[in-house]
């Protein structure tokens, strides 16, 4: 079973599928090699290469435990373009548990380079992830079978087995769990910071990189220059409020009234879904699934599958949003066959759970508030997709006994530190008014929003890398907001219309 969170974090292969944008690599030598680097030929997805280096360092697993073992944490080095270099940028995944360097191999490189021109430029594999993943995933024994019948309560307790016996493989395999916290993970680009000499970094990121980086303020705001943000999440927005979510449905609405034949398929999303998913709860849909009948099993689809679906595919206004539509409005037509071809994607399967438990540790770290935690459950009851958008939290919350980070680390922060956001207003994840709750205490924030974005939205115009050279350049931005094409989902392309 997926991790909703984890499918939609920044280096996904969502990001990764969709459309490529062409490469310019900006000539120039590297900067003289620092402590542990090597010098390499860096080569993108799209075939173009780059002179980089290739570092790492050492870092306590645990900072509060005594003779804690050491972790490698490995980074790329793209060396600045300017003769006077300001601070290092250090790029910083979503997830938990996105790779920085893989990221920068995807459609991001051209940015990562561009940003040479006022730095030098570093992509990061957090603690746990890509190159400073030193603990293979953890196959447990448990398996959410696709022929029985489940809701959100039986979903969770089948994962609290699957931690349970993945945590006892983590620290089979030498590692201490306790150290999967984003307190630790910040405490890691400090360390980054002076293992590169550097008087300050600044810090660019999205997503759980967001969440990363504004912890990182708050625990050393005084060794950050500046700090790059998109798609922010909260230091106490590990979970997103249901409320949000179905707001969302109505600002994807209205996108698809101004776009005639959209309006005419999709005259109202949310009555659509509501009337799918009731009929689902009331009765799933038996489909065969497998290319030939030796493989064929049958699937039982209710209505928690259509929730998760949902919550996976929403995140950005593309053609995963459209496959999403399209099936609804299938499935209320009583038609199967867009769902036998989603199915046939592999999104479940009869597997048993594989666990990565560094991302699921550090979310369950980074907790929830009682009081949040309150209006979870209660939106959550009435919500379009209940309570699944960032399974496997809250549902796990306090699995791992010590691991919270408590209440003073979700307490909102105050800080100086110039910083840059750019939110979309059709992201499907971290939602406009959480995002500016986030940042609220933020006292020198320029907010760039990008109108028809979604969640993963540095490369969707030239705009957003002028504002963040501007802002590298003066510590603010004179561009306020960015317009998008309206989307349309891949359906009027799909139709030839």
């Amino acid at each position: 079973m997926l991790s909703i969170k984890k499918f939609i974090a920044g280096g996904s292969f969502l990001l990764q599928l969709c459309y490529l944008l062409p490469v310019v690599v900006m000539a120039g030598q590297p900067a003289l090699a620092a402590n542990n680097e090597t010098a390499i030929t860096f080569t993108a997805d799209s075939g173009k290469s780059v002179k980089a280096y290739s570092g790492s360092y050492q870092v306590p697993e645990n900072r509060n435990t005594m003779g804690s073992r050491l972790l490698t944490i490995h980074y790329v080095r793209f060396p600045s373009l300017s003769d006077k270099p300001a601070a290092p940028i250090v790029y910083l995944a979503g997830g938990p548990g996105g790779s920085g360097i893989a990221t920068a191999k995807g459609r991001r490189f051209e940015l990562f380079m561009a940003l040479r021109q006022h730095a030098d430029v570093i992509a990061l594999d957090q603690r746990g992830t890509g190159l400073s993943d030193d603990v293979p995933p953890c196959k447990s024994s448990q398996a959410m079978a696709v022929s029985a019948r489940w809701d959100e309560q039986k979903m969770a307790q089948l994962h609290e087995l699957a931690l349970a016996g993945c945590a006892v493989f983590r620290k089979g395999n030498g590692a201490d769990i306790l150290g999967d916290t984003t307190v630790q993970n910040a405490l890691d680009i400090n360390d980054l910071r002076e293992h590169l000499q550097a008087e300050k970094v600044s810090l660019w990121g999205i997503s759980y990189g967001s969440h990363l980086a504004l912890a990182s303020i708050k625990l050393f705001e005084e060794k950050l220059d500046k700090v790059i943000l998109a798609s922010a999440e909260g230091l106490d927005q590990t979970v997103k409020l249901p409320q949000y979510t179905d707001a969302y449905f109505a600002s994807l609405q209205r996108v698809i009234d101004v776009q005639p034949q959209l309006k005419a398929r999709f005259p109202d999303v949310v009555a659509l879904m509501k009337r799918v998913l009731l009929k689902l709860d009331a009765g799933p849909i038996v489909v065969s699934t497998g290319e030939d009948e030796k493989q064929q099993k049958q699937f039982v689809f209710q209505k928690l599958h259509l929730q998760m679906l949902s919550s996976m595919l929403i995140s950005d206004p593309g053609r995963y949003l459209g496959l999403l539509l399209e099936l609804y409005h299938s499935l209320d037509n009583g038609q199967t066959e867009a769902l036998k071809m989603v199915l046939q994607q592999g999104f479940f399967t009869d597997d048993t759970i594989t666990m990565r438990i560094m991302p699921t540790a550090m979310d369950i770290a980074s907790g929830i508030s009682d009081g949040r935690l309150t209006q979870f459950r209660q939106q959550s009851a009435t919500s379009l997709l209940g309570g699944v958008l960032n399974f496997p939290m809250p549902h796990l919350l306090g699995q791992i006994p010590s691991l919270d980070l408590g209440e003073n680390f979700r307490q909102p922060l105050s800080a100086e530190v110039p910083t840059l956001l750019f939110s979309g207003t059709l992201d499907g994840r971290t939602y406009l008014p959480e995002q500016l709750e986030a940042v609220a205490g933020l006292k020198q924030l320029s907010h760039v929003v990008v109108e028809h974005a979604g969640h993963n939205l540095y490369m969707t115009s030239p705009d957003v890398e002028t504002a963040i050279l501007q802002f590298l350049t003066t510590g603010k931005t004179d561009i306020k907001h960015v317009t998008l094409p309206l989307p349309d989902f891949g359906l009027l392309s799909v139709d030839g219309k």
